[in-house]
């Protein structure tokens, strides 16, 4: 004989189970960080021995809050964002919070229905990679007064708070460090859109000021990619006097340029210097190992959330939060 179906547990069954208030569970469930280690791991067992599955949606009505988050992003295929993702995914579970995780494509109106979305779900904020450009989507956070955080960028004015770090300064730094290592004709591979013009600006700002001339470049669309980077070589090849430093707004335009200048004959960084931008796994175990610059996703992604945590408490939170970036030097320039 088949055993009876055992009654639906309750909240109720939950607290009585683990000797705690059913407050206490509650708390669990939207404030985890608050309730006590010990305290949350009976609580845990309880709801493991009664296969309790709470009502999310009766709790967000109760409290007014969905505990739901909007997680945007331009991409997945490449694994610059991966890390920040992955810690603020997890430090947003650990406050109680599920996570819709939806790719802009880079595309303002695409990003402006997923707006749309979120707002209509009630989503308790709105997480999302770069600045927001487009005005009336800007205007439309604001007016929800949802929480938004801006990441991978410190614009000026946020929608609301901003995690990241200036695109401007990292052009800044590399062409000081380009001017420090002794190269003379710089080669710019920007991306198109706002993060990689920051960058662009910064590094001919920094260049001309010391003396140099405007730098050569080209801009490519996002996401870029090896094949873009392996196709621009051959314009970049055809300068007179050609390039000593290609500076790439990724590695994976790095690696296209690199291989293409390997094809061609050239030695790197002997005949050709190349910068990345990423720091992604690959760029250390390449022959040679690509010079690149180093964003901390995993510290981004942790600052996220804890900003969130902050003001879901009410905490004052600084409109920016810098997370810095270094330049890691290898061998090919």
């Amino acid at each position: 004989m088949s055993e009876p179906n055992r009654k639906t547990a309750r909240l109720e069954d939950v607290a009585r189970l683990a000797q705690v208030s059913s407050a206490t569970v509650s708390r669990y469930f939207n404030s985890p960080d608050v309730v006590a280690e010990r305290t949350a791991k009976r609580i845990e067992d309880a709801i493991g021995r009664l296969g309790y599955v709470p009502n999310l949606m009766a709790g967000g009505l109760a409290s007014n809050r969905s505990k739901l988050v909007a997680v945007f992003v331009p991409e997945i295929a490449h694994s610059l964002f991966n890390d920040a993702i992955e810690e603020m995914v997890d430090g947003l579970s650990a406050q109680g919070y599920s996570v819709m995780l939806a790719m802009t494509r880079a595309n303002n109106a695409r990003l402006s229905k997923l707006v749309d979305m979120a707002l209509g779900r009630r989503v308790d904020a709105v997480i999302l990679t770069g600045v927001v450009s487009d005005r009336e989507t800007r205007d439309k956070l604001r007016s929800h007064n949802v929480t938004t955080i801006e990441t991978w960028g410190l614009p000026a004015d946020p929608i609301d708070v901003a995690v990241g770090f200036s695109h401007r300064e990292v052009g800044r730094e590399t062409a000081r460090f380009a001017r420090a290592k002794g190269y003379n004709r710089p080669f710019l591979v920007s991306a198109s859109g706002g993060r990689g013009e920051a960058r662009r600006i910064g590094f001919e700002d920094a260049w001309t000021d010391a003396g140099g001339t405007k730098p050569g470049g080209v801009e490519v669309s996002t996401p870029t990619s090896f094949a873009q980077g392996f196709e621009v070589f051959q314009t970049i090849r055809a300068q007179d006097p050609m390039p000593d430093l290609i500076v790439c707004a990724s590695d994976w335009l790095a690696l296209g340029v690199l291989f293409a200048a390997r094809e061609a004959g050239l030695q790197v960084p002997g005949d050709l210097a190349v910068i990345g931008f990423g720091n992604l796994s690959i760029a250390a175990e390449m022959r040679p190992a690509i010079t690149s610059v180093n964003i901390d996703g995993e510290l981004l992604g942790r600052q996220a959330a804890e900003v969130l945590r902050r003001k879901a408490l009410g905490e004052d939170v600084p409109r920016h939060t810098d997370v810095g970036f270094r330049i890691i030097e290898r061998d090919s320039a």
